[in-house]
């Protein structure tokens, strides 16, 4: 199906981060959009005071009218549906061109130039880092981002005089094998997603298969020693970055004054002094990196790449601060694969030196915690107090035996508590509090309101 001749998408699973920039993508074009979600969320919310059309029933009679004809509906998907779904069941069943997500959006971007970001942690900083400073220069782009960008309060960026066009490319279920990217970062390859990969070996071939998918004459942005072997066309170049003293781009002359971190950005033949980073933590001085090459290598000018970097106001849950006193500080991050807990609690116990951390973390997925138990545990026992959650299952079905406990009986440190996401304002009624860092990719940013008022009290 020709995407310009449609009149109408339904979604199916429509407020997912990246389907919702698909939403906004139709809904610009001037196309009819609904669909379906499980619950309702801010971004649904806000998706319906857009011009959408969204129900949180599983129910085909609420189908609008407009969408019940194949000729011109296109129904989308996401993989976290499941094919029991009746919903998705009735679009099959009636032979509409049924696309999963990544498909639809590989097909709006073969006629851009793909700025294309992948790792299994980093690449949405990263991509929202390069979307924004590109955005903000003179060169412009386009972008579908997997975190709503505080700058622009929106997942979606368009332009009309730019062929560049920034994506986070993710991995489950080998989503960014749909893409043909002209420019490439990869942040790293840490194992993840076993349910879909089943072993570490193949979880990394998909990454080097997304490599070979680099159009001739563009690049590859490697981070420096990641265990990971490119399979590039001829006429592709590679790159290596670091956020330190290795690579093609590193950084070097690391430092902070007043709150802020500062760095030095070197690149072949090009050198930019004093990098202030928009949001200040260790970690995202690797991720500028990436994102001001990919700026550099596309045009931006030294002056337009700093300005860009120091008003970049960073993604909504990650490392998002919520409250940040004299006397309490409360932190969400979307960290929720064991070296992304690791990374995220190492920056705030820099930032924090001497204060104690309590970590409230909730599992994502049964699978992941039953293959990274003990890596989270070691992450966790970083913490000075936690709190531990029952794990959110999004599209699983409990596995026996595997529970929050299964990590929380590894976890090292004294002051931990296993609790319900139910329970957890009277647990923290205990009160005592310095820095709070909410961590995970459930549904526990819907406690950040709560917990505001509980630790302002």
């Amino acid at each position: 199906m020709d995407l310009h001749n449609i009149k109408a998408v339904y979604f199916v699973g429509a407020g997912g981060i990246g389907m919702s920039a698909l939403v906004r993508y139709f809904l610009f074009k001037g196309k009819r959009v609904a669909g379906y979600d499980r619950t309702p969320s801010e971004l649904t919310e806000q998706l319906i005071r857009e011009g959408a059309d969204i129900h949180y029933t599983d129910d085909t009679r609420l189908i609008p009218e407009i969408f019940r004809s194949p000729c011109h509906t296109l129904g989308v998907y996401t993989p976290a549906v499941p094919e029991s779904h009746s919903e998705l069941f009735w679009f099959y069943a009636n032979h509409f061109e049924v696309m999963k997500r990544a498909q639809v959006l590989g097909e709006i971007t073969k006629a851009y130039l793909g700025l294309c970001v992948a790792g299994t942690h980093g690449k949405t900083t990263t991509s929202s880092m390069t979307a924004h400073i590109l955005k903000q220069s003179s060169v412009d782009c386009n972008a579908f981002l997997g975190g709503i960008l505080k700058n622009y309060d929106s997942n979606l960026m368009l332009s009309e005089k730019s062929r560049l066009v920034v994506v986070e490319a993710d991995e489950y279920d080998r989503s960014f094998h749909q893409l043909t990217p002209y420019m490439a970062v990869v942040t790293s390859a840490d194992p993840d997603h076993l349910d879909i990969y089943g072993t570490p070996e193949a979880y990394r071939e998909s990454f080097e298969y997304f490599t070979s998918l680099i159009r001739p004459g563009g690049c590859l942005i490697m981070k420096k020693d990641i265990d990971l072997i490119p399979r590039l066309q001829p006429e592709t170049r590679l790159y290596t970055y670091s956020g330190s003293d290795k690579g093609d781009f590193h950084a070097e002359n690391i430092h902070t004054r007043n709150g802020d971190i500062y760095f030095d950005f070197v690149a072949p033949n090009t050198r930019i002094n004093a990098v202030r980073l928009g949001v200040p933590i260790k970690v995202n001085i690797e991720n500028g990196v990436a994102a001001m090459a990919l700026a550099w290598l596309n045009g931006a000018t030294e002056d337009e790449i700093k300005k860009g970097m120091a008003s970049f106001g960073g993604a909504k849950r990650r490392f998002d601060f919520l409250l940040k006193t004299e006397r309490i500080v409360l932190i969400d991050d979307y960290a929720h694969h064991p070296a992304e807990l690791r990374e995220s609690i190492r920056s705030v116990k820099e930032l924090y030196a001497g204060k104690k951390i309590t970590g409230i973390f909730q599992p994502h997925l049964y699978s992941r915690t039953r293959d990274f138990a003990a890596d989270f545990a070691a992450a966790l026992s970083l913490l000075d107090q936690l709190i531990l959650l029952d794990i959110y299952p999004a599209r699983e079905e409990p596995l026996p035996g595997i529970t929050s406990l299964t990590i929380f009986d590894q976890v090292l440190i004294p002051d931990k508590t296993l609790c319900t996401k139910e329970e957890l304002l009277s647990v923290m009624s205990a009160g005592g509090y310095e820095v709070v860092l909410m961590l995970g990719a459930g549904d526990i940013d819907r406690m950040i309101e709560p917990i505001k008022q509980a630790l302002n009290k």
